[in-house]
């Protein structure tokens, strides 16, 4: 059965344009098209398509709006069209905190160079969304400001592993991180006793307004990592898009380095990168967790961690929007506890110390 999708835009050229891109994959089927937020919800409903393609800025009802009834009243994976750039990037990080599930640049050359790769990356995302199905949504809206759905008392414990001295906690995330990683540093006390390093992957744009934002609501400082920083105990550092972020100790200390990606490096930033100079500076004093997303970045780099005697956590399928980076760490047996997006804040405050 084919993947039904609902292109919302106030611009028939860009509706029309991702018409084109998603027929050219006989697994896609275009439900319908809205030209904006008000007209989305009423298709949305209406239609009940598998996933939503949004645009942020639109007449009469704008995306966050839009997402916010279609979340409301049916629940569906939204991929949201953004411009690249700091208002762009705030109008997006509000879409997501409203129930979208993910979101890709409005230009596709962003996406990339070649307009048939760009194709292909917006194909593969609109089904990774859909195999994802109500999964993606629900794991999305529960920690997007909608109320979390009422729990039954669970018959195994939450996990509360034995206290370790940590040196270093990395966390790594893709698409559905967002909203994830908010959940987990919210859990975070302010005398949490280990720096913490977080690696999503995120434009340029997005990651200066994204650690101001995660600052505001933890309890911890949380901002974006500068070159040569020294980490240090109840502070985020959060790797700036388009670079690569990696690790070194020098006279005693972590410190941060940033440098430009190399030929060949998908991700910027990349989990495995900043995995496998942890597993180099900081070693078995390393505690990397693993969370939703596509591909399979942070499994090389979680397996170096390994071998240098670091412990490894991963997400469960569950409350994953995408089962995919996980999954990768999963299967290749590399996780020493699978937790849910509930369980992985408390666990890091009552396992480090």
């Amino acid at each position: 059965m084919a993947v039904r999708v609902l292109i919302v835009d106030d611009s028939g050229f860009f509706r029309r344009r991702i018409a084109e891109i998603l027929r050219a994959d006989p697994r896609l089927e275009v439900a319908g098209f809205a030209a904006n937020g008000a007209e989305a919800v009423e298709a949305a409903v209406r239609l009940r398509p598998d996933v939503v393609t949004m645009d942020v800025e639109m007449p009469v009802m704008d995306g966050i709006e839009a997402v916010r009834r279609i979340m409301a009243r049916a629940p569906t994976a939204i991929l949201m069209f953004s411009s690249l750039t700091h208002e762009g990037a705030e109008a997006t990080l509000a879409a997501l905190e409203a129930g979208a599930a993910d979101f890709l640049p409005k230009r596709l050359q962003d996406l990339a160079a070649d307009q048939a790769e760009a194709g292909r990356l917006l194909r593969e995302r609109v089904l990774a969304l859909a195999a994802g199905g109500r999964r993606a949504h629900a794991a999305v809206a529960a920690g997007a400001g909608a109320p979390a759905p009422t729990r039954v008392p669970a018959a195994r414990p939450r996990p509360r592993p034995a206290p370790a001295r940590r040196e270093l906690v990395v966390i790594g995330s893709s698409t559905g991180g967002p909203v994830a990683l908010q959940r987990v540093l919210r859990a975070l006390p302010a005398g949490f006793a280990a720096p913490v390093v977080v690696v999503q992957h995120m434009p340029a744009s997005f990651t200066g307004p994204f650690a101001e934002r995660l600052d505001r609501i933890s309890a911890l400082e949380v901002r974006e990592a500068r070159d040569r920083e020294p980490l240090a105990p109840g502070r985020v550092a959060l790797a700036p898009g388009g670079r690569q972020l990696y690790l070194e100790r020098a006279d005693g200390l972590l410190r941060v380095r940033l440098r430009d990606p190399r030929p060949g490096e998908h991700y910027k930033p990349s989990v495995d990168v900043a995995l496998a100079s942890a597993a180099d500076a900081a070693g078995a004093g390393t505690l990397a967790v693993i969370m939703t997303g596509m591909g399979a970045d942070g499994r090389e780099g979680a397996r170096r961690l390994k071998a240098r005697g670091g412990t490894v956590w991963a997400q469960d399928e569950e409350s994953s929007v995408i089962y995919g980076m996980p999954r990768a760490v999963v299967e290749a047996g590399l996780a020493d506890q699978v937790l849910a997006l509930e369980d992985i804040g408390p666990a890091l405050a009552a396992g480090v110390r």
